[in-house]
Parts: C-alpha cells; sequence; structure tokens
C-alpha cells in the first residue's frame, strides 16, 4: 500500500508511520504535507480514498475533516469535486435505503461544516429536508405512517450529527439550527410511541403502563441531546482537531452542498386495515431498523460513569467498528479497544456487543463474528475485560429464566464457544447449586446445554475434568456419545433372526452391492417375511451404524444408498418411523441425530412435515422444556426450507440481470447485421447491396447465437420462478402445519383463558399454590442473617428454590419457542395473515397463544 494511503488509514494511532508522536495535531499536519503532493498525481485517487476512510472509519471523521479543510486552503478546485462525490454518494444511500452510510455521511458533513468546508446553511438544508419527509411520512393524511421507522430514522440521523458540530452550527446559524431543533421537537409530538414488543431482551408482558412511561430510542436520544444543549456541547468523545488549525481554516472557502430529495413513501393500501399497515409497518422496519437495543446487564454503580450523550457517542463507535471492520477481526478489536476518548468504557463495550449477538430478530452478522471479537478484545486487554465478561455471563444468568428463548439459545452457543476458546475454564462450583433445582428450571437447563455444546467442541472426558471443581455436574453431562446399535454383538441373541439379517445387508454393502440389487432383496427375502417395521429398523439401523464412524461416512452411505430409504419411506408415515429409528440410534449424541436428519432433508429422503410432525409427537412434547434437541432439528428442518426459497430469490435476480445482458448483446449483434445487410458494396464492378459475404454469414451466426442465449436465459427464469413457487407453497404448508401443531400441544396445557391471560399469570401459578402450602404449615419463614423471606413467588430464585411448576414452565417453554419461529420468518409470515386469521388464529385460540405469534410478528397486540 502506497505511503499517502497508509498514513490516511493509520491516522490517529500510535504507529510506526507516524514514528512516535500520538499527537493529533502533529499527524493531522503529516498527513497534509504527504497528501498536498500527492494531489498532484493522483486527485482522483485521493479524493475516492478520503471519502471511503470517512465511511469506513468513521470514528476518525473529525481528523479527516480537518486534512480536508487543510486541503482545501491549498486547492479549493480539488474539495468543490471532494463535495460533489459526497453529494451523489449521499443520494444513491437515500434512494437505496443504506442507513449506515446515510448515517456516516450526514456525520461526515457535520465535521467538514466544522473545518470550514462545507457551509453551515447547506448543512441546515440536508436537516430541513430530512425533516420535511420525515414529518410528511407521519401525517395521517399526506403521509403513509406505517413508514416511521424511516422517518424515525431520518430524524435519529439530524440528533446523532449534534454531537460533533452542534456547538458550531448555534454560533454560525443560531436561528436555522433553533428552527430544526423546534421542527424535530414538533415532530417528536406528532410520531406514534415505538414499542419494542416482541424485539426485548427478556420475556415481559408489555402493558401499557410499561408501554407508555419508556422512553423510546429516539425520545431518549432527544433526552440526550438537551441534556448537552443545556452543559453547552461540551464532550469529552469527541476529539475537535480542527480548534487547533481554526486561525488557517477560517481563510478558506466554504462549499455548497447540492440539492439532495428524500424518496417518497409508498402509497397507502387501498384497502386500509390492521393487516394492511401491520405488512407495510413490517418492511419498513426491515428496511430501516432501529440499530441497537440497549442490554442494561450491570447495575448502575458498576458501570462506567460517563455523560448520557458520551454513553450514546461510545455506542456509536463500537457499533460502527463492528459494522465496517466485521471481516477483519484483529483490527476490529484492536480499534475497540483504543476508541479516541480520554476514559475507561470496559462495561459499556460489553454491554454493546451482547446488545448486537443478542439483537432481535436477528444480529446483523452471524453470531461467531462476535465470539471472536470478544475473545480477541480478552486478550487484548487481559486485565479488565475477561472479568467483565464474566461478570456479564453471571448477570445474564441470574435472568435466564425472563430472557428470551431466541436470545437463550444463542447464550448457550457463544458461552460454549468462547470457554472452548479458553481452556473450558469456569468456575462451575459457583452454578453447582441447580443441581438442586427441578430438572425444568432454566438455570439448569442452561447449564446442561452449555456442557452438551462444549462436548460438541472438544470431548466427553476433557468436558468432565473441566468441570472438577464440581463434579457432581457430571450428572448434567450427556452421555458419551456411542450409537445405540441395536443388532450389535453385545446385545442379546433373542432376536438373532433380525441380527442375522442385518449382517447379511451389511455384507452385501461390504460386497458393493448397488441400491437395486439391495432393494430387490428387500423387497423378496425381508420385507414378505417380517413386515415393514422390522424391514425399515433392520435396514435403518445397519445403514446408519456402517455410517458411524465419521461425517463423511455418513455422506457416502446416503450418496449410495439413498434409494434405498426413499424406496422404504415413501410415505410421512413412514419418514417419522425413518427419523425414531436415527433417534433411537443415536440418542446417546444430539448432534449426530440432527446432522444425519439435516442430510436426509437435504437428500430429499425427509420432508419437512415429517419432521414437524415427529418434533410434536407425544415422547418429544415432553421435553420440550428440558433439552433443545427436538428444537435445534425444527429450527434446522425450517432454516432448510426458508434457504431453499433465498437461494432461488438470488438466482432469479441474477438471471433477470443475464436477461437484461442479453436483451442488449443480441439487440446489438441484430443492429450489426442489419446495418451490414443495408450496406452498399462493390462486387465485380457492380454495386451488390450487402458487405462481403463471409463478414454477413459471421455477423448472423453471432446474432442467431445472442438470440439464443437470450432465450435459454427466458427459460431458465421461467424454471426458476416455478421452483420459487413450488417452494413458497412448500414454506406455507410448513407453517400452517408448525402453527397448528403449536396450537394443538398448547391449547391441551395451557390453563383456562379465564384464569389466565398474561405470561406473569402463568408463573404465578404454582408459586401461588406454594406460597398458600407456606402459610397453612407455618408462619412466614424468614433468614435471620438477611430478613428476607426463604420463598419467592413469580420464578425468582432464592437460595435453591424455582417456584414455577413443570406444567407452566412447559407452557412459557413453549410459547416462548412459537415467539421465536414467528419473529424469525416474518417476512414470508406476513404476506399470509388473512389465511392465518381464518385458519389458525381463529377467536378460540388462547390468548397467550396470539398474543406470542402477534409479538414474534409485531403486530399490535391491542386489546389482547
Amino acid at each position: 500500500m502506497s505511503v499517502w494511503k497508509n498514513l490516511l488509514l493509520r491516522i490517529g494511532e500510535n504507529c510506526p508511520d507516524y514514528g512516535t508522536s500520538s499527537d493529533f495535531k502533529e499527524h493531522i499536519e503529516t498527513c497534509f504535507g504527504v497528501l498536498r503532493r500527492e494531489l498532484e498525481h493522483s486527485a482522483h485517487d485521493v479524493s475516492q480514498f478520503l471519502i471511503q476512510c470517512a465511511e469506513q472509519l468513521p470514528h476518525k471523521i473529525p481528523l479527516y475533516s480537518t486534512v480536508i479543510g487543510l486541503l482545501n486552503l491549498e486547492n479549493e478546485d480539488f474539495i468543490r469535486k471532494l463535495v460533489e462525490n459526497t453529494q451523489s454518494n449521499f443520494q444513491d444511500a437515500l434512494d437505496t435505503g443504506n442507513c449506515n452510510k446515510i448515517r456516516i455521511l450526514m456525520r461526515f458533513l457535520t465535521a467538514m461544516m466544522c473545518s470550514k468546508v462545507l457551509h453551515p446553511s447547506s448543512l441546515v438544508i440536508v436537516f430541513e429536508t430530512l425533516l420535511s419527509s420525515a414529518a410528511t411520512t407521519v401525517d395521517e393524511e399526506k403521509g403513509n405512517p406505517s413508514w416511521q421507522s424511516r422517518a424515525d430514522f431520518y430524524i435519529t440521523c439530524i440528533l446523532s450529527c449534534l454531537p460533533w458540530g452542534g456547538a458550531e452550527l448555534i454560533e454560525q446559524v443560531p436561528e436555522e439550527i433553533e428552527r430544526v431543533m423546534v421542527g424535530v421537537e414538533a415532530y417528536l409530538s406528532i410520531r406514534k410511541h415505538v414499542s419494542d414488543t416482541g424485539l426485548s431482551f427478556f420475556e415481559a408482558d408489555d402493558d401499557s403502563a410499561k408501554v407508555s412511561t419508556d422512553k423510546d430510542f429516539l425520545e431518549d436520544l432527544w433526552d440526550r441531546i438537551q441534556i448537552l444543549s443545556n452543559n453547552g456541547w461540551k464532550l469529552d468523545s469527541v476529539p475537535r482537531p480542527h480548534l487547533s488549525f481554526e486561525a488557517q481554516l477560517v481563510n478558506g472557502k466554504s462549499h455548497e452542498f447540492g440539492p439532495i430529495s428524500c424518496p417518497d413513501q409508498p402509497e397507502l393500501p387501498s384497502t386500509s386495515s390492521n393487516i394492511t399497515y401491520g405488512k407495510q409497518k413490517h418492511d419498513a422496519e426491515s428496511i430501516y431498523p432501529q440499530r441497537i437495543r440497549r442490554l442494561n446487564i450491570f447495575p448502575a454503580n458498576k458501570t462506567e460513569d460517563m455523560e448520557p450523550m458520551d454513553r450514546f457517542i461510545v455506542e456509536e463507535y463500537l457499533l460502527d467498528v463492528l459494522f465496517y471492520l466485521n471481516g477483519c477481526r484483529k483490527e476490529c478489536a484492536s480499534y475497540m479497544a483504543g476508541l479516541p476518548v480520554p476514559f475507561r468504557y470496559e462495561y459499556l463495550m460489553a454491554e454493546t456487543i451482547f446488545s448486537q449477538l443478542l439483537l432481535l430478530p436477528q444480529p446483523p452478522f452471524r453470531p461467531t463474528y462476535y465470539t471472536l471479537v470478544i475473545m480477541d478484545l480478552c486478550k487484548a486487554l487481559p486485565g479488565a475485560f475477561p472479568g467483565v465478561v464474566a461478570g456479564a455471563v453471571r448477570a445474564l444468568f441470574e435472568k435466564i429464566a425472563d430472557l428470551d428463548m431466541e436470545c437463550r439459545t444463542r447464550l448457550i452457543l457463544w458461552f460454549s464457544h468462547h470457554l472452548s476458546n479458553f481452556q473450558f475454564i469456569w468456575p462451575w462450583e459457583e452454578w453447582a447449586y441447580v443441581l438442586d433445582l427441578p430438572k425444568w428450571a432454566p438455570q439448569r437447563v442452561f447449564v446442561q446445554e452449555v456442557l452438551e455444546r462444549e462436548v460438541r467442541l472438544s470431548y466427553w472426558e476433557k468436558v468432565k475434568q473441566s468441570i472438577e471443581s464440581a463434579p457432581d455436574l457430571e450428572e448434567l453431562l450427556p452421555p458419551k456419545g456411542t450409537p445405540n446399535f441395536k443388532f450389535s454383538v453385545e446385545e442379546s441373541m433373542e432376536g438373532n433372526e433380525q441380527h442375522a439379517l442385518s449382517a447379511e445387508l451389511r455384507n452385501m454393502v461390504k460386497g458393493r452391492a448397488t441400491a437395486r440389487e439391495i432393494i430387490l432383496w428387500i423387497e423378496e427375502s425381508l420385507f414378505p417375511v417380517h413386515g415393514m417395521e422390522v424391514t425399515l429398523t433392520v435396514v435403518v439401523q445397519t445403514l446408519l451404524d456402517i455410517g458411524s464412524k465419521s461425517f463423511t461416512h455418513l455422506i457416502t452411505v446416503l450418496e449410495r444408498y439413498g434409494q434405498v430409504i426413499a424406496k422404504l419411506c415413501a410415505d410421512q408415515d413412514k419418514q417419522v418411523m425413518l427419523i425414531t429409528e436415527i433417534d433411537s440410534y443415536w440418542k446417546n449424541n444430539a448432534q449426530m441425530t440432527a446432522i444425519a436428519i439435516d442430510r436426509m432433508m437435504g437428500y430429499r429422503l425427509l420432508s419437512n412435515l415429517a419432521i414437524v410432525r415427529w418434533v410434536f409427537s407425544p415422547e418429544n412434547v415432553e421435553q420440550f422444556h428440558l433439552s433443545d434437541r427436538s428444537w435445534e432439528i425444527l429450527r434446522n428442518a425450517v432454516g432448510k426450507t426458508y434457504n431453499r426459497v433465498c437461494d432461488l430469490r438470488k438466482e432469479i435476480l441474477s438471471l433477470k440481470k443475464n436477461i437484461v445482458s442479453a436483451e442488449e448483446a443480441a439487440a446489438t449483434a441484430e443492429a450489426e447485421l442489419v446495418a451490414a445487410e443495408s450496406k452498399l458494396s462493390l462486387m465485380d464492378g457492380e454495386p451488390v447491396l450487402g458487405e462481403n459475404p463471409m463478414r454477413l454469414k459471421r455477423l448472423k451466426s453471432s446474432a442467431e447465437k445472442a438470440k439464443e442465449e437470450e432465450v435459454s436465459a427466458r427459460e431458465s427464469l421461467e424454471a426458476k420462478e416455478a421452483l420459487l413457487a413450488r417452494a413458497l407453497d412448500e414454506f406455507e404448508a410448513l407453517f400452517f402445519f408448525l402453527y397448528k401443531s403449536f396450537l394443538n400441544v398448547l391449547m391441551e396445557r395451557l390453563p383456562e383463558a379465564s384464569k389466565v391471560v398474561t405470561l406473569q399469570g402463568l408463573k404465578s401459578i404454582h408459586a401461588d399454590s406454594v406460597s398458600v402450602d407456606l402459610e397453612e404449615s407455618s408462619a412466614m419463614e424468614v433468614d435471620d442473617e438477611n430478613g428476607k423471606s426463604k420463598s419467592q413467588l413469580n420464578g425468582a430464585r432464592t437460595g435453591n428454590a424455582y417456584n414455577v411448576g413443570e406444567k407452566e414452565q412447559w407452557c412459557l417453554s413453549t410459547l416462548g419457542y412459537l415467539k421465536a419461529f414467528s419473529r424469525q420468518y416474518a417476512s414470508e409470515i406476513w404476506p399470509h395473515m388473512e389465511k392465518l386469521d381464518a385458519e389458525v388464529i381463529t377467536e378460540n385460540v388462547h390468548p397467550l397463544i396470539r398474543k406470542a405469534i402477534y409479538c414474534g410478528l409485531r403486530r399490535s397486540t391491542d386489546g389482547l
């Protein structure tokens, strides 16, 4: 990389490029000196790279804008073009709904205004354009309030710029910025309060009192801006390097920023209803999601003491680094650990990372990314961050009973992966008390699932060794993972006939018998004599055992003899029997059970409906609150079905682009052919219509080939669209069957709707009965040391108590998973909402079931 690029990238850092200096002023002077000389050779490259650095290292924007301000003194024309390029990028971002780019470029514009590069009035015009669009959107008569999320985003962008330039705007254009602030306040008075229903980390009933008192993200940001304004716009977290060069920068020419326009909001549907409003609201929130939902893990006395706006700025820095450096985890951790702020922020950093890891409906990146960042931060800050992470785990563990089921699953996967990178070291003795809790208590299940995942990442003996400080926890370790082969040599020979059949099949496979030969053997010797049940058991168990040595062995068996299984299990009933055999063979290994079922679904040997049927079979239903085993298999099945839809959509999008290219190529080839045919040329001294016959032949061949490619692309598109229609029908059928399965098991077990209508009420059923028993047996027992009751209601833990009954916990867990599935696939469910209301969420559905689905879909729960 060239020297000037390296200087731009590393500005503000302690690095060899800037010698021993860490002073921002010296860095800016050095960088400016090199860039000024570079402009003579590659001005366009410098402009593009400067904008790119500002967009992707946004915590350095004040430094970049100061360099730009100094360059403006030397080369106004260069900076004018840079401002024009920024305006073009900003308009493109607005048109495409690129939220991160819009937000960062607005910060960049604000910083350039501080460096006298941009006229303050131009920035105010940008603010007013966004404010006008936002106000129009939420207007009941002129706009489309279902798109409030976009309007809120625009206002958030305006407010989040002010920490970087509020003081300068107040000083230079006080009346204009005051007009903007009045407009923002007016907007806040007409917009609807935004609830976190369905997206909060912790299960809550979202009662009206809570919703009305808690401020949403934008209201909270407005309050922080008011506090900042009252403090004279003084901040510790935003560097202001332009002040060191103010005497020079004031001589520069301030440029105008070109006009921008916000995209129009979609038209209101002709027939307005809660469903049509909900669909559009969901679409808007998908494009303009709230960037962060704060996860307050630590008590106030543990977190760093900083001003409200400083907390917001540090969150912005951390989120920007996480977003833009997602492909370089070590760089990401390095930048996160060295933000340009003069105070410590480890606790806030942990809360911000966990808020992204657990963000609903899904995190911006794969959870593994956050695992690696946390791991690298622990290594980069060994004296501070590991203890903070451990504190976060302990705090979340205390609240695990209230944590959303999807968040709980992610936390289990993260924690087990994290421990595997640190030799599985954890003070398990702190959690040994979970053995005294009921087997359905969320804390006990959490420990059990973490240990099971650890075994997957290592081996059983290693994990057992890691819990030596709490040896009794071995009770929660999974079995050793060995296969449970029904026809092994060690088994008793009572069923020796079936053993012989299994041995015969094994010998056929060893002898490289074809699938057709084995099918013939089954049809002639096995099925007519022993019937379907024995046939299926012998064949499936034997093939699974042959493929049990490794994942590769399993794939080989399925590829060679998948036809045998397909022939045996042609209908859904047989496929359910097949899954039961897989589960029986791998009953000691949840991971291999999930892998085998997933692979068979991939080879179309199992349908998603058969998997749902098996998951909701009575023996599995009884384990819903005790283990993640069935839920993992269900998640895989639904995820694979959804991925087929996504893959086909991507292929169709690619084919449409190919068709456009093919049409252009065909049109060009046809035009060249027509031009050649109409051209007069001389042959034997006589004028003849048409060019050289050889060239005409070549052009004609080229035109025909281009036309064939266009036709082929269109045929491919038609075929893919037919496959997509089929995949969408399959997904619809899957989800309706899934919802009906959830309803069947929940309606059997939930208390009467007249008795329980909230989750808190559900939790209290068993606790109330315990309380009554305690009162009858004695007066309230009090702990002599602290005077607290030894029994607490509503599922809270005191000592080793967990006061939610097994039936109630089953209902809570199952409702949590119902909400999680609805939330994850909301975009595919919303188009079928009318049918869903008519066939599934009917009037006689329990209110808690309706609320779980509605919360997952972010549909209004008013009146429930």
